[in-house]
């Protein structure tokens, strides 16, 4: 048994957000019903300039296994009734529209809370469901700008850069599934469902506690430093001689075995390098007095001798070099999913081990409208059920 078989989830969401959501919910044994609009779905499944082999995108593909597919149209009036009667059935429902757009569609909380009061409702939008903003269409990237994340993201002196990995979007993801799950042992008390608001917005904020800690303490907003820690130094990418490595020298015990490894003990005794506050408002004094050293030798000779020093360390890869790596395989970061149409795809493996019930891909992602049929007879099934209840 996963721990989360028997909850059933609506999926009425598209993209990134609300479908990771729910993909972790399916990972760990939720029955999730993709419910989509007719003839396009979810948008994501034409989005991207590549593919495999079928229609679909490979980031649809990789934000939605464990999951079946029913097509509703829910401004038509027979539709919205079998999706209400799929409310019924369901313990779940995540929507990521623009605030007011489930209630146009017959779809938010109030009038889904009439139909099944145990619901637990999670809303994912771009700045919540209150606040001058709420109205404002949400990306992923609006999110990175408007938290501040952007301007304290790369070089300084440069052009604003945002973090490649999506933060927002996977962020309110993440929340939202903290969310439901706490709403989900809440209901075992109170027996009512709630509503859960998250927002690509909050997530950012959320993420950002160095950032905010920074301000708070000196008033003034981070600038951006590139690869360099904001509480810790030296901590960041320096060059050597045949391509760029990374190292953490992240307390007094790191610093001392760092200077040893270099032969620049003389930095020790440098008021400017006494301790770690001193380090961090001089790392760009530092970094450059430690950068001709770094040239002398290579990566690979770097790396192995931080790490004989306990000074952790480690080379640049890219995503394939990492995905190759003898860890990524050991710890099962890639697994085979195979698809009707796709056959056997490369996706990611599973980012958190759980030892007595471990997440498993129980479906690949659902072609569109894939389980319609099966759907709409397992609640005509449930409707005879109960019907012959009542006469018994």
């Amino acid at each position: 048994m996963l721990p989360l078989a028997g909850l059933r989830v609506l999926d009425v969401s598209q993209v990134m957000a609300g479908p990771f959501c729910c993909m972790l919910l399916g990972d760990m044994g939720a029955d999730v019903i993709k419910v989509e609009p007719p003839r396009v779905g979810d948008s994501s499944r034409h989005s991207m300039g590549f593919r495999l082999k079928g229609e679909d995108s490979p980031g649809f593909l990789a934000l939605n296994r464990n999951k079946r597919s029913i097509v509703l149209d829910l401004k038509d009036e027979a539709d919205r009734q079998v999706f209400h009667d799929l409310v019924r059935t369901a313990d779940i429902v995540v929507e990521n529209g623009r605030p007011g757009v489930a209630a146009r569609l017959g779809m938010d909380y109030e009038t889904l809370r009439a139909v099944n009061p145990a619901i637990i409702y999670a809303s994912i939008s771009g700045f919540g469901q209150t606040g001058p903003w709420a109205q404002r269409p949400g990306y992923d990237l609006i999110a990175q700008a408007m938290s501040g994340i952007m301007s304290a993201t790369g070089l300084p002196g440069q052009e604003p850069v945002k973090n490649s990995t999506p933060v927002g979007d996977l962020g309110a993801g993440l929340f939202a599934v903290y969310g439901i799950l706490s709403a989900v042992i809440a209901r075992q008390t109170s027996g009512e469902g709630q509503f859960i608001d998250a927002s690509l917005l909050e997530a950012a904020l959320g993420l950002s506690i160095w950032e905010t800690t920074e301000l708070w303490a000196t008033g003034r907003s981070p600038r951006p430093l590139g690869s360099a820690n904001r509480m810790s130094a030296p901590y960041q990418a320096v060059a050597a001689s045949d391509g760029y490595f990374v190292f953490a020298a992240a307390n007094q015990k790191l610093w001392l075995a760092l200077t040893e490894v270099m032969g620049r003990q003389e930095l020790r005794d440098d008021p400017r390098f006494i301790d770690n506050s001193q380090r961090v408002a001089h790392h760009e004094v530092l970094i450059e007095a430690l950068r001709p050293t770094f040239l002398e030798r290579d990566v690979a000779t770097w790396v192995d001798l931080f790490l004989e020093a306990g000074v952790p360390a480690g080379p640049i890869l890219d995503y394939s070099q990492s995905l190759a790596s003898d860890h990524a395989r050991a710890r099962n970061m890639v697994q085979q999913i195979e698809h009707p149409v796709e056959g056997s795809y490369n996706a990611l493996g599973f980012a958190v081990k759980l030892s007595g019930t471990p997440q498993q891909v129980r479906r690949p992602p659902p072609l569109l409208g894939e389980h319609s049929a099966e759907i709409r007879a397992e609640l005509h099934e449930g409707k005879r059920a109960v019907s012959r209840g009542g006469r018994s």
